[in-house]
């Protein structure tokens, strides 16, 4: 599948993210994920926090994370994270993270949903926040 958009963010690994291996503990890597998708946001011209003060939630309603190698401890990583499709109310992201050896340690997909921030159930995303996206996904 062709990429038509990524966005490369860049994090260094604190001591305070590393277990008693030295190795960036498994548990941070989604959070690693979430910065991916706010600068990829944010990148589009979408905040997230625009869309939470229109009523809009986007909470993850899947994720998927194979480690193949880890980070350590004062590693730069750069987290490529790919807007794949809108399907309805559901939009899907990729993420490839990597070390600065260019050595691929993570690979992870996550679908969101948007929701009514009222009651909480599925809503269609806004028009114009499709039309935004539309270039961008399949």
């Amino acid at each position: 599948m062709e990429i038509k958009f990524k966005h490369i963010t860049e994090h260094r690994i604190r001591y305070a993210e590393t277990d008693k291996m030295g190795y960036c503990y498994y548990g941070n890597y989604p959070t690693f994920l979430e910065v991916g998708r706010v600068e990829l946001f944010r990148a589009l011209g979408i905040s997230y926090k625009s869309l939470e003060d229109n009523g809009i939630l986007l909470p993850v309603l899947d994720l998927n994370i194979k480690y193949i190698a880890p980070a350590l401890y004062d590693d730069l990583i750069r987290v490529d994270t790919a807007l794949i499709r809108l399907d309805g109310v559901r939009l899907f992201f990729d993420y490839s993270i990597y070390n600065e050896a260019d050595v691929l340690l993570v690979k992870a997909t996550t679908t969101l949903v948007f929701v009514d921030a009222n009651n909480r159930k599925p809503i269609a995303p806004a028009q114009n926040f499709i039309s935004l996206i539309t270039p961008y996904v399949y």
